[in-house]
Parts: C-alpha cells; sequence; structure tokens
C-alpha cells in the first residue's frame, strides 16, 4: 500500500486550456479519497495524471514516495477501473481477470489463486467461464474491480465506475465498493460527479470546480462547515437555499432580502459589523427551513410568510418549493402534514445553522 502526493500539479491542453490549476494534495496509506465536482472540473483529469494516463504541465506527483512524472502507467503499480468497464469481449470473465497476470508471467497456479480469491470477494464464482456479453452492467463492473483487485496494487484508482449503472444498483456497488475498501484496507481515489456517492463513501473528499480544489475534508465538515458558497451548493441534496440581502443596523444587524428580514444576535452581529450596510449572502440548508408549527429548536427567527409553489412528497419527507420560478428555494419536511400549492404558510430558520457568504468573493464569512 501506499501514500500519494501531489505538489503544485497544473494540466494545460493546447498551451491554453487549464484543466488541473497548482492542484496540491496528501492522500494517505490506506485513505478512501473520493474526488468530486461537476462536469469538466478536472478531477478525472487528476486521476489519469495519478494513473500516468495524462502527462503533467508542471508540478510532481509522488507514489509512495517516489515522483512518478515521468514513470509509464505500467510501472507505476497502481490499478484503473474505468467507468466503461473496458473488458475484452472474446475473453472469459477468468480470462480477463487474469489477463494483466500472464502478461508479467506470473505462474499459472499463483494467477489461479489470485483469481479466485477476487472472484470470491466480490461473488462472481459461478460467472468465471462467461464472456461479457452474457453479464448485467453490475456483473461487467465486479468483473472490472476484480481484474484490479488480482494485480495487489499499491493505489486503486475508480474513474465514475458507477455512472452507467442504474440507481438501484449504483446504491449496491455504492456499498460493496465500501465493503471491499474495509476488507482491503488499500488506498483508493474514487472520481465521482454524484455528491450523494461522495459523501457515503469517502474518508476524506476533494471539491474540485474549473481545475481548482475548492476544499479538503471529512464528509461531515463539508456539509457543516462549507468554506465557500460553490461548496455549500454543491454539498447536499437538496442544495442549500442562498437569499441575497443586505446587512442594515448598527450594533445589532438586520439581513434584509426580498424573501426575509431576520434579526441577527448580538453575537453574529458583532463578527458580521465590516459588512454592514453592503450586500450580503444567507444560506440556510433545506431541513433548517421550518413550519414555524413544528420547529423544535430554540433559536429561531421570526416567523416568515411563504407561498407554496410545488409539493414533492419522497415518503418519509415532503420537499416544498416557494419563491419565485426563476429563484426557487426549497423546504425539507417530515410528511406528517399535507402541503397544497398556493397555501400560506409561516416558517422560521433554524438560526444556529444559517451561514453568510461574501457576496463578491463567495467566500463565508460566518
Amino acid at each position: 500500500m501506499a501514500s500519494v502526493e501531489l505538489n503544485n500539479v497544473t494540466k494545460v491542453y493546447d498551451k491554453k486550456v487549464r484543466a488541473v490549476c497548482n492542484a496540491s494534495l496528501n492522500i494517505e496509506d490506506k485513505e478512501f479519497v473520493v474526488l468530486v465536482g461537476p462536469s469538466g472540473c478536472g478531477k478525472s483529469t487528476l486521476l489519469r495524471m495519478v494513473a500516468g494516463l495524462e502527462e503533467i504541465t508542471q508540478g510532481e506527483i509522488s507514489i509512495d514516495g517516489r515522483i512518478v512524472n515521468d514513470i509509464p502507467p505500467k510501472d507505476r503499480d497502481i490499478a484503473m477501473v474505468f467507468q466503461n468497464y473496458a473488458l475484452y469481449p472474446h475473453m472469459t470473465v477468468y480470462d480477463n481477470m487474469a489477463f494483466g497476470l500472464k502478461l508479467r508471467k506470473f505462474p499459472k497456479a499463483e494467477i489461479k489463486k489470485r483469481v479466485g480469491e477476487a472472484a470470491k470477494i466480490l461473488h462472481i464464482q459461478d460467472y468465471l467461464e462467461r464472456k461479457p456479453k452474457a453479464l448485467s452492467g453490475g456483473q461487467r463492473q465486479r468483473v472490472a474491480v476484480g481484474r484490479a483487485i488480482v494485480r495487489d496494487p499499491k493505489v486503486f484508482l475508480f474513474d465514475e465506475p458507477l455512472s452507467n449503472l442504474d440507481a438501484k444498483l449504483r446504491v449496491q456497488m455504492r456499498i460493496e465498493i465500501n465493503r471491499l475498501y474495509n476488507k482491503l484496507q488499500t488506498t483508493m481515489i474514487y472520481v465521482t460527479h454524484d455528491q450523494v456517492e461522495a459523501m457515503t463513501m469517502g474518508s476524506k473528499i476533494v471539491v474540485l470546480n474549473e481545475g481548482y480544489i475548492q476544499q479538503v475534508d471529512t464528509p461531515l465538515n463539508l456539509y457543516n462547515n462549507p468554506q465557500n458558497k460553490f461548496v455549500a451548493a454543491f454539498i447536499g441534496s437538496p442544495s442549500m437555499n442562498f437569499f441575497n440581502g443586505r446587512l442594515n443596523g448598527s450594533d445589532t444587524l438586520i439581513f434584509q432580502s426580498e424573501e426575509f428580514n431576520v434579526d441577527l444576535s448580538p453575537q453574529i452581529s458583532k463578527k458580521l459589523q465590516e459588512f454592514s450596510d453592503r450586500d450580503i449572502i444567507l444560506g440556510v440548508r433545506p431541513e433548517d427551513i421550518v413550519d414555524a408549527k413544528n420547529a423544535q429548536f430554540k433559536n429561531k427567527s421570526k416567523p416568515q410568510k411563504i407561498t407554496v409553489d410545488v409539493v414533492e412528497p419522497i415518503g418519509n419527507e415532503i420537499f416544498i418549493y416557494f419563491g419565485k420560478r426563476d429563484l426557487s428555494y426549497c423546504m425539507r419536511i417530515p410528511s406528517d402534514r399535507i402541503y397544497k400549492v398556493g397555501e400560506k404558510v409561516d416558517v422560521v430558520l433554524n438560526m444556529d445553522k444559517i451561514y453568510f457568504f461574501d457576496s463578491k468573493t463567495e467566500e463565508r464569512i460566518y
């Protein structure tokens, strides 16, 4: 097993398109790290540079303390699982899993042993004589993972391996990969655009946007302590609500917006004094806007009246959308009451769970 270190890694295409910008990251031995962000943010490019499939424009990548910038992929002792499985259609499952070992001239007995152990871990023992076309998507992905396991690499790399699966199968495979990590206790780097996938899998998450690392933290810290508006919006489903407004007042400040007027406590006002009489963004997650009649928390705002625009019951909870059609906000509430479109509802904010962001830099200021 091995650590992976990136030091100011940059990738530029055609001398003008910067896909990754000055990325520095330290991945510890046996750590499960997830790279997450929207399409085009640079996460797959970063992973491919670790694998050696993309050249580095500048910076250094080290695996197990050895700089690998100029070392070809086959000599980096890594194994990669791709989005499209990349199985050989004319080979059986056994031969697909054994192929890399055969190229490295492993003894037949050792190959049989490794393939058998990997197949057992992944519950594909009964499919070893089948060809990929006779397998489901989930089974093919297991074979692709098995092909990586038999190599016993220092680092496993996963490039959106579940994106071609249906929703139910994605959940099952997510659990399988978590079990695999717990069993193998190896270094894993996993790329996904799905923040739910990231939150449920990684011991550490790296959030990227437009080639830059935005924040590196544990899943819960990312959710509870986002460093900027982008991270706050990207982590969490439904997304955090953002209200554009202004801070007014002197010693005690009031946040005023088209939707809400919120009196701030002396403690919050003191920390935000420099932003008095300035535009500012208030952020609050859907579960922290609740019907005033059902508010269980003590530190709450004054009731504000909203008009229900859309109701989405999803079983154990309901999503209520309100606001203008081009700027909608969401409440996440228990399903113990029926809400109707057009209904007026008094709601309150959980004042212990509000965030403020600078409207210019979008950095979190409270």
